[in-house]
């Protein structure tokens, strides 16, 4: 937890925020989740949400805050005796209260008493046990309490939402010196996997080598860990394969540290040490754009202008190897780019590998006078509004070779002759290249997370691997 000073900070700014709204802000924690049984659960992780509010890492509790007089109250029954057999000593609800500065108690049945009658506010549920309590208060069904997709959720209150991802938006000092700690265990992790890239060696045991960095000094994973030899398969979790000589290997991973914040890095590694020339003009491409992204990012700038320049400079590279023909502004407002990269240049992070994707991509993403593009590649970025000081996103430009969507585009004409699908055939099997790293923006410019960076380009990359 951090200090209780900062929660209560945190939930007075809230009400300021929500000055005129009338009612009951309402959050549930989460609860253990059955795997198999109920005595069998998954590894517990508390709403992200919460941690922000209130920060009490434990399971079965809920808070109100009332915007008539920002007063707060935790709702929760204090441990019996079982609970002590099975579970030992465990702090009452008083006791988790006073931990974060919240002033009033209540069991946890009381919550409905307690909001009964009032104008409820609430965020998207992330998980069905939090839709099924909300639904006990709001009289709507358990379904209709999650986001739909990248608009977010019509049931949930817009003010509450908007109010929230205008502060986690904005990392303050301490949560920025969390990050930093996250991103040290993430490039410790990261680390650990270049040195088991070794031919023959099967994925699965340099994703276990990595993973025990994450369970052994922080919460675990920040999410499923890539690493795939087949780069273009985005979110390639199957990890059976020995590393082949000739192939890449794409690694995606971050951790998740005690303290519950996110570091999200990949490298894509070369499985015998060196690339290929083939291998090495396509990676210094996405260097390249890594690079760029990174120069441009400042408070003021848009992080959809940042996309834009990273594609335009990939398809005019890609123009001199003759996969493309164009002017690469025109090339890239046609949404040509979106074949070679699919997705957006990078997310916010932050308690959440994504951050508060859960309230909805685009009210997370996207400000109020920003219109999500329909074009594959741009209308992936999850993160476009303009950048503010505090501000922490991914930089992850990538370029990937995916023949079933090139036969597609050929097939339907796409192109008009501006893109060499003769050329291409040669690429089909290469897989692909990402490229990413964690940055902050700064009240002057950016600076990337962690206390060292990742070897990165393809000579520091080969260096790396040659010594290690």
């Amino acid at each position: 937890m951090l200090s209780k000073e900062s929660y209560i900070r945190r939930r007075k700014a809230l009400v300021e925020k929500m000055a005129g709204e009338q009612g009951v802000l309402v959050f549930i924690g989460n609860t253990d989740s059955p795997a198999q049984y109920r005595d069998n659960c998954y590894k517990w992780r508390q709403d992200s949400t919460w941690l922000y509010l209130f920060g009490i890492d434990q399971p079965g509790l809920a808070a109100t805050i009332d915007l008539a007089d920002g007063t707060a109250t935790l709702f929760g029954d204090d441990p019996d005796i079982d609970d002590i057999i099975w579970n030992g000593p465990t702090p009452s609800v008083r006791d988790y209260a006073d931990s974060c500065g919240i002033e009033k108690t209540a069991p946890a049945g009381a919550l409905s008493s307690a909001v009964k009658g009032r104008k409820l506010h609430f965020v998207p549920a992330s998980r069905y046990y939090n839709a099924l309590k909300l639904s006990e208060l709001t009289g709507l069904k358990p379904e209709q309490h999650f986001s739909e997709g990248k608009k977010g959720c019509p049931a949930a209150s817009l003010p509450l939402v908007k109010a929230l991802v205008s502060m986690r938006l904005v990392k303050d000092v301490q949560e920025i010196a969390l990050l930093d700690a996250a991103a040290d265990l993430g490039i410790e992790m990261h680390s650990v996997a270049r040195r088991g890239v070794k031919l023959g060696t099967i994925e699965q045991s340099i994703v276990g080598s990595m993973e025990s960095v994450a369970l052994a000094k922080g919460w675990g994973v920040s999410f499923s860990t890539i690493l795939t030899q087949h780069g273009e398969v985005f979110h390639c979790h199957s990890h059976e394969m020995p590393l082949e000589p000739g192939k890449l290997l794409v690694i995606d991973a971050g951790v998740e540290s005690n303290e519950h914040y996110a570091s999200d890095f990949t490298r894509t590694y070369p499985t015998g040490g060196r690339y290929t020339t083939r291998q090495r003009e396509i990676y210094q491409i996405v260097y390249e754009c890594n690079e760029l992204a990174y120069s441009l990012i400042k408070p003021g700038t848009s992080y959809r202008d940042v996309h834009i320049a990273a594609v335009e400079h990939m398809l005019r590279r890609l123009g001199e190897l003759g996969l493309v023909n164009g002017d690469p502004a025109e090339l890239a407002a046609l949404g040509y780019g979106g074949l070679f990269m699919p997705h957006g240049l990078g997310h916010n992070m932050g308690l959440d590998v994504h951050d508060m994707e859960d309230y909805g991509e685009n009210l997370v993403g996207y400000d109020d006078d920003q219109q999500r593009s329909s074009q594959l590649g741009l209308g992936s970025l999850r993160m476009a509004r303009r950048l503010a000081p505090g501000n922490v996103i991914t930089d992850e430009p990538g370029i990937y070779f995916i023949p079933a969507l090139i036969e597609q585009w050929k097939e339907q004409g796409i192109g008009g002759g501006r893109i060499n699908y003769e050329a291409l055939k040669a690429y089909y099997d290469f897989g692909g290249i990402r490229l990413e790293d964690d940055v902050l923006v700064t009240e002057d410019g950016a600076r990337r997370l962690g206390s060292q960076r990742l070897p990165i380009s393809p000579d520091d990359v080969e260096k790396a691997m040659a010594e290690e």
